[in-house]
């Protein structure tokens, strides 16, 4: 919802709740009370003002730190503060909320609803960034499938698909190759779902992308014959926020800025 003042230019204003609020339904928050990210508003200063949003992978002292230095009201991340059970705000968590609360700043996290979500989640936009016109769910985690599969437009190599979602060594990116050459079908789960390659196999599709990938799934890509490409947990993460930040500048006319704070990991 938008406010109307009572100006004589009769300028739309937003405030930070509606815009958050709107955050909230558009990724429909409420779908994932399993997990264990405290989704929403983490910090809050819901009567301010929204003139101007940032967004980053994750809610560090430098993100925060940055997001207030660029006066931006809200900071809308992948990877929050809280996770799980609530934990005392002392030394460097101290320092991160302190850093939010003194510049009014409201922090907004989405975890597994920015990976899930068919639109704006991490793992539809690399669908997208891919060519892929259409692509079904895929990657079940606690009954909802958080991921997507389909087929690429016309058969690329593994290079050729890294190079288009931006995945390189600096960035942390791994490959397992033992399948084809030619990729053709294609199952993505952001973040650090090596394990789930298992689901790939099941659905025999030619190549596995993720985030990152424990050591013991490399026996378990040779002996199926298949390939995973794992892009670094953050580069895999980075599409989801960049997609809000579209939505927030194309459709909503606010002022936004992506602050990569890449970890190489």
């Amino acid at each position: 919802m938008w406010m109307l003042r009572a100006e004589t230019d009769y300028t739309f204003h937003m405030f930070v709740k509606e815009y958050t609020d709107d955050l909230s339904k558009r990724l429909m928050i409420d779908s994932f009370p399993f997990d264990y990210s405290l989704n929403g508003v983490q910090i809050g200063a819901p009567d301010r003002e929204l003139k101007k949003v940032a967004f980053s992978v994750d809610a560090s002292f430098d993100t925060i730190n940055m997001a207030a230095e660029g006066g931006a009201d809200v900071l809308v991340v992948h990877h929050g503060l809280f996770w799980g059970s609530p934990i005392a705000i002392t030394g460097t968590h101290y320092r991160r909320v302190k850093r939010a609360i003194d510049s009014g700043l409201t922090l907004f996290a989405a975890h597994l609803p920015l990976d899930a979500h068919p639109m704006y989640g991490n793992n539809a936009q690399m669908a997208l960034t891919l060519g892929m016109r259409e692509f079904d769910p895929f990657g079940d985690y606690k009954g909802i499938k958080i991921g997507f599969k389909g087929k690429l437009p016309f058969p690329m190599t593994i290079p050729e698909i890294a190079r288009l979602l931006g995945f390189s060594d600096e960035g942390g990116m791994q490959v397992i190759k033992f399948g084809r050459d030619m990729i053709e079908s294609v199952g993505i789960i952001s973040g650090g779902a090596g394990d789930d390659v298992d689901q790939a196999i099941r659905a025999n599709l030619d190549l596995f992308i993720t985030g990152t990938a424990p050591h013991e799934v490399f026996h378990t890509v040779k002996e199926n014959g298949t390939n995973l490409l794992a892009g670094g947990h953050y580069r895999s993460e980075v599409f989801g926020v960049k997609a809000l930040m579209r939505l927030t500048e194309k459709e909503m006319g606010i002022e936004s800025f992506f602050i990569d704070a890449e970890t190489g990991l």
